[in-house]
């Protein structure tokens, strides 16, 4: 038995999990999460501006990404995952001689390059850049962690994860995104992709109702898979 709000049999809800891209923190998430009040939701903070934030997984959960995110998604849920939510995603970011629509790795590089001087310049770029409607903080950025979050940007490569899936996922993408452009969102999971007509790179901020709706529509019908399974 399937209640309309998500909820499985016994009136238990499928948990979320919610993971931040590049760059921002968990408040990426809280109009989304407003939303959604109904779940209960799980939130990981990679820590770019104070301390992290890595919840222990619930037993079964819907994973839910932004940007890198979506890339974590793929590359490091468990086993109690039942489907995944990628948002403004990728599976791959930088461009290969088999990825050309990616973004130069010399870009990349060059970030890189910078962030080791002024981190809160690189990273305030970047948040313009993506239409972000408010400055990173001037202060408390562990430039470490971003190091290495976008040295993974630049080297890592989940198309395989992705090829190889067993849950379910919601690709959800932007029409205008400045970052992830069309190109790189098809290049990395094909067709079935639900668009955001002017949507940006901040989906979860920019259109956080659309984004609210589709990810309880997809835990809606995950919740029934489950429900007839659990029955069966």
């Amino acid at each position: 038995m399937t209640a309309s709000d998500g909820r499985v049999a016994m009136g238990r809800p499928l948990p979320l999990v919610l993971l931040h891209g590049w760059g921002f923190d968990a408040s990426v998430w809280d109009s989304v999460r407003e939303l959604l009040a109904d779940w209960p939701i799980h939130v990981v903070d990679a820590g770019y501006f104070g301390h992290p934030s890595m919840p222990c997984l619930p037993e079964s959960y819907v994973a839910v990404g932004h940007s890198l995110g979506s890339m974590r998604c793929l590359a490091e849920t468990g086993p109690g995952c039942r489907g995944w939510v990628l948002i403004n995603g990728f599976a791959r970011f930088s461009a290969a001689a088999d990825f050309p629509e990616g973004v130069p790795v010399r870009v990349i590089d060059r970030m890189l390059m910078r962030l080791a001087a002024d981190p809160a310049a690189v990273v305030d770029d970047f948040r313009k850049r993506c239409g972000a409607p408010a400055q990173a903080p001037a202060s408390g950025l562990d430039g470490a962690a971003l190091a290495e979050d976008l040295r993974r940007l630049r080297d890592e490569d989940a198309r395989g994860a992705w090829t190889a899936r067993q849950v379910p996922a919601c690709v959800l993408a932007g029409e205008a995104d400045p970052v992830v452009a069309p190109t790189m969102t098809r290049a990395s999971f094909g067709e079935d992709v639900g668009w955001c007509a002017g949507g940006g790179h901040l989906l979860p901020l920019t259109h956080a109702a659309w984004c609210a709706a589709r990810i309880r529509a997809f835990a809606n019908a995950l919740a029934g898979s489950s429900a007839g399974v659990a029955s069966a």
